[in-house]
């Protein structure tokens, strides 16, 4: 439990930690590659443990140390390097157990994927919350693949079975925009025998695609002019190439800075080496368009990816519509954007937010009914709400266990009148370990 009041002031640097993204998607591709892949500021959450465990379990050699990382706030902190020692596409062990992945639906997903080529059957479960998330997303484009998944009977629920083996190519068109999908359906597309097309109805984040092509695999992406679908194309046969990763800052990390910079009072806040991937940005639109005063830097690229530095300035906020292909940008930071609605002058309007029914919690509810804890008017609608800005009062929150509803909330809780208690802070372990010592360092 943490209780927070409201500041005076935010002020300083500060160093986000790794994309968790990125920090799973450069150890699976290292396990399936030939050669080494060393990976700098991985990112040492429970999630991304839950991956490295999977894939030892699976006969992959992974050495970790902790060397000293520069960091722009001048505070010493140690950064996390991996060594993944990849012996290649099918090089994977049956583990011989069930795979736990925790908490994490990027490792059930992404792995599931892999897992659908090796020559052996293999299961995977998760934890109370990831039970309940479905998985009958991939079940299906696998299955046309010719790879058998089973789950408890109607249930497309972990635990699930993979039947490893051969794998066919697909044409596949997503009903929904989901990176997870697609990266699970172009790892499985490595060991077909032919081209995987995955359609998708607008451009979710691209990191395995942009990984891919720096391991070596052979893929293009093709939009027609004037459509928001896009399609992929996965071409089996090379080589996958172990690399040298730098892991970028994690934006929906920074996403909070950014948002307690824009709400507490005077305020100055720079983000040092935040990932600004076109496919991840949404949140740097919306700050722009709810008039907030930020500000990007040294923007460079670090291998595939895009990279920036990003300062906040405290700014009124006005309400603003957020929908259609902006809402794959900016997913997992809609918690935090609802709170700066809240605070924001007029009416905010999210939708075509489905897919947060199915995060860790009900985020769509669970954001409301938090919300007007503190005593914010908000109208829950079937595919996101309607907030109508006003002023944040303190009030007693359960995250349930949902790392970003814990971490929006908080922030809430800093530009509130009175005192806002987190009743369950230790979740922000899942993906952002040292968030309340970094808060703690600007205040």
């Amino acid at each position: 439990m943490i209780k927070l009041s409201s500041l005076s002031s935010l002020r300083g640097e500060l160093t986000v930690p790794g994309d968790k993204s990125i920090s799973h998607r450069s150890v699976m591709l290292g396990a399936i590659a030939e050669g080494d892949t060393t990976i700098h500021g991985f990112l040492s959450s429970e999630d991304c443990l839950a991956t490295i465990d999977c894939f030892r379990k699976m006969g992959v050699s992974i050495e970790e140390a902790c060397v000293p990382a520069e960091r722009a706030d001048g505070e010493e902190r140690m950064e996390t390097v991996l060594t993944v020692h990849g012996n290649g596409l099918r090089s994977l062990k049956d583990p011989g157990v069930t795979l736990n992945a925790m908490n994490s639906g990027t490792t059930v997903r992404l792995m599931s994927g892999i897992l659908a080529g090796q020559s052996f059957v293999s299961q995977i479960t998760g934890d109370d919350s990831l039970r309940s998330r479905p998985m009958g997303r991939i079940i299906k484009p696998l299955g046309l693949m010719g790879v058998m998944c089973a789950t408890a009977a109607g249930s497309e629920k972990l635990p699930i079975t993979i039947f490893g083996g051969q794998v066919q190519p697909v044409r596949y068109e997503s009903p929904i925009a989901s990176a997870q999908v697609k990266s699970c359906v172009l790892l499985a597309g490595l060991y077909a025998d032919g081209p995987t097309f995955y359609t998708e109805p607008a451009l979710s984040r691209n990191h395995t695609e942009l990984m891919l092509g720096s391991f070596g695999a052979n893929l293009k992406v093709k939009k027609k002019p004037g459509e928001s679908a896009v399609t992929t194309i996965l071409y089996p046969g090379t080589i996958l190439t172990g690399q040298d990763i730098r892991v970028p800052g994690d934006i929906s990390s920074a996403a909070y800075f950014l948002a307690a910079g824009l709400l507490v009072p005077d305020s100055c806040i720079r983000l040092k080496g935040v990932g600004i991937n076109e496919t991840r940005d949404g949140i740097l639109r919306v700050i722009r368009a709810m008039g907030g005063n930020l500000v990007t830097e040294n923007v460079r690229m670090e291998g595939r990816e895009a990279v920036a530095d990003i300062a906040v300035r405290t700014s009124r906020l006005k309400g603003t519509v957020i929908g259609g292909s902006l809402i794959p940008t900016l997913i997992d930071e809609i918690p935090i954007i609802a709170v700066m609605a809240a605070a924001a002058d007029g009416t905010t309007v999210i939708r075509d937010a489905a897919e947060l029914k199915v995060k860790e919690t009900n985020r769509l509810e669970e954001i409301v009914t938090d919300l007007r804890l503190m005593g914010i008017g908000v109208e829950e609608t079937d595919d996101g709400m309607i907030i109508h800005g006003g002023t944040l009062t303190g009030a007693r929150i359960d995250p349930k266990g949902d790392h970003r509803l814990a971490m929006a909330f908080s922030v809430a809780g800093l530009a509130a009148r009175g005192t806002t208690t987190i009743t369950d802070e230790r979740c922000v372990r899942i993906s952002y370990p040292d968030f309340y010592d970094d808060l703690l360092s600007l205040s």
